[in-house]
């Protein structure tokens, strides 16, 4: 890559991490990012994968606080969200690179559209009500794995997905807190997810790794997370969504067309 490459990786960290830690789907930004700049799909996606790690580290210290209590359901959740990771990760290494060329072309659709419904989850989060212990059950530890499946193959707008799950079956506070504190265990379990995976890819997919794009993502990602987790909430939601749509449709275009 190039140095004017790089900054352009860099900035799109710095997004995808600020983006990520408010809401998911930060690898919106990120991996068409890289696609643009010519890199090989499966690639993209693995060294994009590594990159966030850090950015969803920082995010997941900033939420800190509203892990307060929470921390016997983010236990439960943790394993479901590991292994989830490691099968996803494993699919996408085995399948062929052409099935994942198409199948990404779905996942990104499938993900905008999440995206775009996204306020009217959090408005779902915001109207549960008090009156129970709110324990993770069987139901919702099954659905984290199959999101931890989702993020370790690819994984855009899997805060999302969390956050719609946690915010269905999981009592996480009063409705002006609830949203924020799911928030607070999405960070956790993606961060989960992105590790996990990324270790992965490291034992088994190393030749699938371009350092450079690892480095730069990760050096915006840190700051993205940070930003995120102190002004993310400030921050207007309607642009964020629009950006991420513009660019994913984008991302379908490129990928539809090589």
């Amino acid at each position: 890559m190039t140095v004017w490459e790089l900054v352009a990786v860099v900035v799109a960290g710095v997004a995808a991490g600020t983006i990520n830690t408010v809401v998911g789907s930060g690898s919106l930004i990120t991996f068409p990012t890289l696609v643009a700049l010519g890199v090989p799909p499966i690639v993209a996606n693995v060294s994009n994968n590594i990159g966030l790690v850090p950015g969803s580290a920082t995010g997941a210290y900033g939420y800190r606080a509203e892990l307060s209590g929470q921390q016997r359901a983010t236990r439960r959740l943790l394993p479901a969200s590991a292994l989830g990771a490691l099968v996803g990760a494993a699919l996408l290494i085995s399948m062929p690179s052409g099935a994942f060329d198409v199948i990404v072309i779905v996942l990104i659709a499938v993900a905008l559209v999440l995206v775009v419904v996204q306020p009217r989850l959090a408005v779902a989060v915001a109207r549960r009500r008090d009156g129970d212990d709110g324990g993770p059950g069987a139901g919702l530890i099954a659905a984290v794995f199959g999101a931890g499946v989702y993020g370790g193959y690819f994984g855009a707008a899997q805060g999302v997905i969390l956050l719609a799950l946690l915010g269905i079956f999981l009592h996480s506070g009063g409705a002006g807190t609830a949203l924020q504190r799911a928030n607070g265990i999405k960070n956790v379990l993606a961060l989960t997810v992105n590790a996990v995976a990324g270790v992965f890819f490291l034992v088994f997919a190393h030749d699938q790794i371009q350092w450079s794009a690892v480095a730069a993502i990760a050096a915006g990602a840190s700051v993205g997370g940070v930003l995120g987790a102190k002004v993310g909430r400030m921050l207007p939601p309607a642009p964020l969504r629009a950006v991420i749509v513009v660019v994913g449709l984008l991302a379908i275009a490129k990928l539809a067309t090589q």
